[in-house]
């Protein structure tokens, strides 16, 4: 086939895939504000995060703190996993409104778009009102971060648009997925990980599905970019998720020391690792995992 023949295969598939998911999200869609009872009282000894996943579990540490102040820390992390959630919500919604500047609005692959950015939305909220619900304060954005989201949107396109995606939703999915029916969580906190789980799958498996069947019309300079560039991302969420300020906000007296323990935990590199697993088996699959971001990866915990 020629390029041309490639490039319109790509578009039908693409828009095949969007009707299908179209009909999905008419289906198996949730308004937070109804499918969630945020009024329900919080039920007294249940962990906002099980034990298991959260950073000091299985340290010294964790083993010195009482059961107060184990619940206290899953609160804090839950709350601070939920903020970052909503950043990497709002970046994905600004990149798709950016790409939808040149896209055909009578497609269905721009009404896909649409409905996955309403979505989005609709999960910000969700994560805000629980954080508000369970007592939390928000986690800001330093200034630095603010910058890099402002500057991301423009400069994801093709590939490279859609492996960012995935590096945003798929850490979170993994670990949701692992945990949502533990029976020590909140009520209210496994629904609302059920919701995300379900919504987030299709938007999962549109960006999946773009970057299979960009593969062979996409140059080598887009391969080399994209399977490398990635591997930004894996410092900063090994930093996002052990934030010194969350264990100040747990009541410890030396958050940095603390953040370092967690770092190295071992249990806590095995929830990495899971969370990365699957993702990181898709880019393998894909020849989109190159030499820097494996190697980013892997120091950052994510790759044995």
């Amino acid at each position: 086939m020629t390029t041309t023949d490639d490039a319109q295969a790509v578009r039908d598939g693409q828009l095949k895939i969007a009707n299908r998911l179209l009909k999905g999200s008419t289906s198996r869609s949730y308004d937070p504000i109804v499918d969630v009872d945020f009024d329900a009282p919080l039920v007294e000894g249940k962990y906002f995060l099980p034990p298991r996943v959260i950073s000091l579990y299985g340290t010294d540490v964790w083993e010195s703190m009482t059961e107060e102040q184990r619940i206290e820390l899953s609160r804090q992390e839950m709350t601070n996993i939920l903020s970052v959630g909503i950043w990497f919500e709002n970046l994905l919604n600004r990149a798709l409104l950016n790409r939808l500047m040149t896209k055909d609005p009578a497609a269905a692959t721009t009404h896909y778009s649409l409905t996955e950015m309403g979505d989005e939305c609709r999960h910000m909220t969700m994560f805000g009102k629980t954080i508000e619900r369970v007592g939390g304060r928000a986690y800001m954005m330093r200034g630095w971060q603010r910058a890099v989201m402002h500057v991301l949107p423009p400069i994801m396109r093709g590939t490279q648009m859609w492996v960012i995606t995935l590096v945003g939703e798929e850490l979170f999915d993994a670990l949701q997925r692992e945990i949502k029916n533990d029976p020590e969580l909140q009520p209210m906190v496994a629904r609302v990980m059920q919701i995300h789980v379900t919504e987030e799958s299709r938007h999962i498996g549109f960006a999946r599905d773009a970057i299979v069947r960009r593969g062979p019309i996409r140059s080598r300079f887009e391969t080399l970019v994209s399977a490398n560039v990635h591997g930004l991302a894996a410092p900063l969420f090994q930093r996002l998720f052990t934030t010194p300020e969350m264990y100040r906000r747990a009541g410890f007296d030396n958050p940095k020391q603390i953040a370092k323990i967690a770092r190295k935990n071992p249990n806590f590199n095995a929830s990495q690792i899971m969370s990365f697993e699957s993702l990181s088996t898709f880019l393998i699959k894909n020849d989109l995992m190159g030499p820097f971001g494996s190697f980013m990866w892997r120091r950052a915990g994510f790759l044995k």
